[in-house]
């Protein structure tokens, strides 16, 4: 059997390496667009119950409430000389021509901000956006988060259609989803599928400090081009951000996954008012509970995120934290794996509090932690 490669769900016309960010406007004035973003009228369940038959599933009209909101995203990368080598041959026989490739992105405010991957964006000298309407614009990078994977982008137009969004932290293994976006160049496509699975790490984002992943897995098809395109649920709410497939082949073999949305607010918010993703820490090393863990320390439990060492004035520490406690949730949401953990603390700011629900000698205790930077 073949062993499946974590690829980017990325650009149609090659698969990208993540590394580094970039940065090219400057800070607009902030303006949240999760607190101005109309809400959608709400759609009707899609599986009715009449009579104990269920009616067949019509995904029309969530995919009418978030087709307008999704946009086509090209990056256009032209070709610098590094050398006197290449601007010699650059003289002689002119500049090569620049590389281009698209990907998706999802309007969150009708004042022009797009949310998109990183990766998508990554390196592009220039950005240009295509609207559902066929509307075409130039765009500027507002800022980009490799550690989740984000961006987010800005053009010079307003009264633009939005989504309503979910909440992530809500969504359940086996719920429908749709995914939107452009692959292989084929605008505005829609497949749906459930999710599969959630608080997945796939290690896509590497070693480099302080990635989250947290990724919400489905079997709704996911090729090159859907990435930064839109996940919705059957209400055509926005529930994440398209991001990543699972391959033996570089295209969709059954598994996709996409940032949660609750995390993205989080990151496209500090985006566009700092320029850059502020987050609160517990100033802990952690890893997750098992069997062996379980039998090691004598515990009862086998779920969980294990506290393994505690950081000296870190803010878990100072909450009265204790090496060999088990984090069972924050904020009563259930936090069974690291990357569960992360995505809840990683969507908070510096000097949030919150309750952590931990195991210790037997028993469930509650502590309270304002988080530091």
């Amino acid at each position: 059997m073949k062993n499946l490669s974590h690829l980017f769900a990325g650009l149609a016309g090659g698969l990208l390496v993540l590394a580094g960010s970039y940065f090219m406007s400057p800070k607009e004035q902030f303006n949240d667009p999760f607190a101005s973003a109309p809400k959608q009228k709400q759609v009707s369940k899609l599986a009715n119950n009449d009579g104990g038959n269920r009616g067949p599933l019509d995904f029309s009209q969530a995919a009418e409430a978030i087709m307008p909101a999704v946009v086509n995203v090209t990056s256009i990368t032209e070709f610098k000389a590094r050398s006197d080598a290449e601007r010699r041959y650059m003289e002689l026989f002119g500049s090569p021509e620049p590389d281009q490739s698209t990907g998706s992105g999802v309007i969150i405010s009708n004042k022009g901000y797009i949310v998109t991957n990183n990766h998508v964006i990554k390196g592009a000298t220039q950005v240009e956006v295509t609207l559902y309407d066929k509307r075409k614009y130039k765009a500027t990078i507002v800022g980009t988060d490799p550690s989740t994977d984000l961006a987010v982008l800005k053009i010079s137009a307003e009264q633009l259609p939005t989504v309503e969004f979910a909440n992530s932290d809500e969504a359940k293994i086996g719920e429908w989803v749709l995914a939107v976006g452009n692959p292989f160049d084929l605008n505005f496509t829609v497949t749906a599928g459930i999710i599969s699975a959630k608080g997945r790490n796939i290690n896509i984002l590497g070693r480099q400090q302080r990635s989250i992943e947290s990724f919400i897995q489905t079997d709704a098809a996911v090729n090159p081009g859907n990435s930064g395109g839109a996940l919705v649920n059957d209400e055509g709410q926005l529930l994440g951000i398209n991001t990543a497939i699972a391959t033996p082949t570089g295209t969709y073999a059954g598994y996709s996954f996409a940032v949660p949305i609750n995390l993205v607010k989080k990151v496209v918010s500090d985006l566009m008012e700092f320029g850059e993703v502020k987050r609160g820490y517990l100033g802990v090393v952690i890893k997750d509970m098992n069997s062996d863990i379980a039998k090691k320390e004598n515990l009862s439990i086998t779920q969980g995120v294990f506290v393994n060492e505690l950081v000296d004035d870190g803010a878990a520490k100072k909450a009265g934290m204790q090496i060999g406690d088990v984090i069972l949730k924050v904020n009563g949401i259930a936090t069974k794996s690291v990357p569960e953990l992360q995505e809840q603390i990683g969507s908070r700011n510096p000097g949030d509090e919150v309750v952590l629900t931990v195991f210790r000698n037997g028993q469930q205790k509650d502590l309270n932690i304002k988080l530091k930077e």
